[in-house]
């Protein structure tokens, strides 16, 4: 039985409030550098010649929108990730494989606290590493951390 643990819905929405962020100061900074009449003679001088606010609000609105459209490329990205943990191994993000044998010790020390364990294990060089696994990038990572401990002891 495999155990998973998608992406967590804390970052999902963090970054879907920056899209909606970038949307909306891109649509106030163009009314008010093209269509807001008074804050146009506001930060113009009196040969006609725009000041940098102006400026700023005539040139900025395609990068927000652009960020906005890379978040949104990103927020696809995040949805593929996840932790898959089946009955021989630990898969993060379909890209590093941890064998159970491999791991020499868990750290869930702050698991309780801060909502993160520290996973170490000897990688494909024989060499010793760690990674960390937060709740801040996984949604029901204590079913993971219990069903590691449960197969590691």
């Amino acid at each position: 039985m495999a155990i998973e643990a998608p992406a967590s819905k804390f970052r999902k929405n963090n970054i879907k409030i920056y899209i909606v962020a970038c949307f909306i100061a891109a649509a106030w900074f163009f009314y008010d550098g093209y269509f807001n009449k008074n804050f146009i003679e506001k930060q113009t001088d009196e040969n006609g010649k725009p000041n940098s606010t102006l400026v700023f609000n005539q040139k900025s609105p395609p990068f927000f929108a652009a960020g906005a459209v890379l978040l949104g490329v990103y927020l696809v990205i995040i949805n593929k990730k996840k932790l898959l943990a089946d009955e021989n191994e630990l898969i993060i993000n379909n890209k590093i494989t941890i064998p159970y044998d491999s791991i020499e010790k868990i750290n869930k020390t702050y698991f309780e606290s801060k909502g993160y364990f520290i996973l170490t294990f000897k990688d494909n060089n024989g060499k010793e590493a760690d990674i960390k696994i937060s709740n801040r990038k996984y949604d029901g990572l204590e079913n993971i951390l219990n069903h590691l401990i449960k197969k590691i002891s």
